[in-house]
Order: structure tokens, then sequence, then C-alpha cells
């Protein structure tokens, strides 16, 4: 027979789990605005990679299951510091982001869809199609270059962008 009681009512008081709740939340709050200033509307594999590894750390530290506040802080700090590291490297030395950033992939040149390139990264053509279509691409012979950068988004130059230039251009 279950215990409903210990379902229901937490064996920590609840200014406790309000305390280590506000305290990590606030701790990663801050780290990743003074460390992390990415763009908000790119996210890539590392970022994926510290977001996934913050949640399991945090959720020790909020959930009692470390011995103190701080060793769930500390092991935050850990992870978000390898990330700065990390980009640290790959700012500075070239090698490092070869590795750490891999570049952009060519899908499409010139109107003609490199296959080799699609089949490495296991990307259908209706993938591509859709991707052209989200873009405003009604005909993949309009297509100049598409390629997908490291952060998993397709960027698509059409031939008459040379013949159109933006806004403020002359």
């Amino acid at each position: 027979m279950r215990d409903w009681w210990k379902l229901f009512v937490p064996d920590t008081p609840l200014w406790e789990i309000a305390l280590r709740g506000s305290v990590i939340y606030l701790t990663i709050f801050f780290l990743l605005r003074v460390l992390l200033k990415r763009e908000s509307g790119s996210t890539g594999v590392t970022d994926l990679l510290v977001i996934v590894l913050i949640a399991d750390a945090a959720q020790n530290a909020m959930a009692d299951d470390y011995t103190s506040i701080a060793d769930g802080v500390l092991l935050v700090a850990v992870i978000i510091g390898w990330a700065y590291v990390l980009d640290v490297l790959a700012y500075r030395w070239p090698a490092a982001a070869r590795i750490i950033h891999p570049g952009s992939l060519v899908l499409v040149r010139d109107g003609r869809i490199l296959r080799r390139n699609m089949r490495r990264e296991l990307i259908t053509e209706d993938e591509l199609y859709s991707q052209l279509r989200q873009q405003g691409v009604e005909r993949l012979d309009d297509v100049k270059e598409v390629r997908m950068e490291s952060e998993g988004h397709f960027s698509v130059i059409t031939r008459n962008a040379d013949k159109n230039p933006g806004p403020g251009a002359r």
C-alpha cells in the first residue's frame, strides 16, 4: 500500500525549498547573464549541453540531495565556467575553434543539391525544400547557396540577392 502522505507532503520545510530554489535560480541567471552572453535566438549544441548539465546539477541542489546549497552552486559554476573557457579557447585559437564550433556546411550551390553533404547531416530533400519555402524561395534554380550553420539553422542566398541590395545598401 502506498503512503499518500509522503507522496504529497514535502519532507523538507517549505522555507528551505523556497530558499534553495531561489539561490540556484538567481545563481544560474547571474552566471548566464555575465559569462555566456549569447544571441538569444540561437542555441548551439554546446549551449544545449550546458543547459542539460545545469538542469541536472541544479535539480540536485534544489531537491535537497546535496548536503549544502554551496555544493549545487559550485557544480553549476563549474559547468558554466567550462563553457566559458571553451568559448575563450575557440576565440583565441582557430584550431580549437574548428573543434569547438564547427563551420557551416554547403547543401546547395548554384541551384544544385550537394547530396553527399545532405547525407552527411541526414537532411532529406523534403526538409531542404521546407526550409527554402520558409525563407520565401520557390524554386531551387533561384538559389545561389544554402548552408546549414553550426547552430543548425539554414542560411539561404538567392541569385537575385546580388541584384537587390538590402535596406541601407548603396
